[in-house]
C-alpha cells in the first residue's frame, strides 16, 4: 500500500473516531423550554372528582389527547374521574427531546391544576406507559401527594435521555440528574437496526449502574398496579416489572401492589384496560 493511501486511510479513521468520541461526550445544553409542560384537563359534571394524571411514552406529545385514547378517556370521565393529559416533551411549548425533564415542574403543574374546585386534590392517581411508566414511578417515589400509580410496560430503572449522545438523564429532581443506566457503545448497532429490546438488554448488563438507577418505588404513598406484556419487543418490561415487585417485597411496602403479566407485547396493557378500571374502583374510587 502506498504511503499516501495509508496516510489517507489513517486520516479517515481518525476522523471517524473523533466523530464518535464527540457524539458520545458532547452534552447538549438544557432546552430553553426546560420545566415547561403542556396540559389538557378533561372534567365531568360531578363534584370532588378524583384526578387521573396521564402520560404517554417515547413518542412524546400529549398522548392521552389523541384519538386512540379517546374511548379510555371518556370511559374514565363517565365513571366520575377527571383526566389531566400531560405532554412533557415534543409537545407545543415543551422541550423537543426526552432529556432531563423536570420532575419538580411536572409535580407543581399537577398540584396547581388540582386546585380546581371540581377536583378532589387528596385523590390523585398517575398512569403512564413505557417511558411514561418510568416517569410515573419516578414521580410518585418522590412526591407523596400521589395516592395511586398505574405503570404499564414500565421499567424498574431510569434510562438515558433520547438524544444522539444519550449521555444525560431523562429526568431531573431538585435540579440534579436522576441516576440512569448508561448506553454503552455496543448499543449503536441494534439501535440503528431498530432492535430496541436488544439495546435495552445490553444496557442492563451493567449491574452496578442498574442498581444505582433503580427507582425507589418503596417510597410511593399508595397502591401500585403494574401491567406488562410477556412478549414486549421494546424492552424487557415483564422482567423489569418483576424486579419492581421484588423490591417492594424486600422493602416491606405497606400498600397494595400487583404485577399482571399479559399475553401480548408492548401495548398489551392498553388492550386489557379492565385491570385499570378494577384497580381504580378499589383503591381510588370516584364515589
Amino acid at each position: 500500500m502506498k504511503p499516501k493511501t495509508k496516510r489517507l486511510l489513517f486520516i479517515i479513521a481518525l476522523a471517524l473516531i473523533s466523530g464518535l468520541v464527540y457524539i458520545f461526550t458532547y452534552v447538549p445544553g438544557l432546552s430553553k423550554k426546560h420545566g415547561v409542560v403542556e396540559t389538557l384537563l378533561y372534567l365531568g359534571d360531578s363534584d370532588n372528582q378524583p384526578l387521573i394524571v396521564a402520560f404517554g411514552g417515547a413518542e412524546g406529545g400529549i398522548d392521552w389527547h389523541r384519538n386512540h385514547m379517546k374511548s379510555k378517556r371518556d370511559s374514565l370521565i363517565q365513571k366520575g374521574y377527571a383526566i389531566l393529559a400531560i405532554g412533557y416533551f415534543n409537545a407545543e411549548g415543551t422541550p423537543r427531546n426526552l432529556d432531563r425533564i423536570s420532575l419538580d415542574a411536572i409535580s407543581d403543574t399537577i398540584m396547581n391544576i388540582a386546585k380546581n374546585p371540581k377536583i378532589d386534590e387528596s385523590k390523585i392517581a398517575l398512569i403512564g406507559g413505557s417511558r411514561g411508566g418510568e416517569l410515573v414511578l419516578n414521580l410518585a417515589s418522590r412526591f407523596d401527594h400521589f395516592k395511586a400509580v398505574i405503570a404499564m410496560s414500565t421499567s424498574n430503572v431510569s434510562f438515558p435521555a433520547i438524544t444522539w449522545s444519550a449521555n444525560t438523564s431523562s429526568w431531573t429532581y431538585k435540579d440534579k440528574e436522576v441516576p440512569y443506566v448508561p448506553a454503552p457503545f455496543k448499543t449503536i448497532g441494534p439501535a440503528l437496526k431498530g432492535d430496541l429490546l436488544a439495546a435495552h438488554k445490553m444496557m442492563l448488563e451493567d449491574k452496578e449502574a442498574s442498581k444505582k438507577a433503580e427507582i425507589e418505588v418503596e417510597n410511593i404513598n399508595g397502591a401500585i398496579l403494574i401491567l406488562s406484556g410477556k412478549n414486549d419487543g421494546q424492552w424487557p418490561a415483564s422482567e423489569m416489572s418483576d424486579q419492581l415487585i421484588q423490591r417492594l417485597k424486600n422493602k416491606n411496602f405497606k400498600y397494595y401492589y400487583q404485577h399482571v403479566k399479559l399475553e401480548g407485547g408492548h401495548i398489551a396493557p392498553l388492550e386489557n384496560f379492565n385491570f385499570v378500571y378494577d384497580f381504580l374502583d378499589k383503591y381510588l374510587p370516584a364515589k
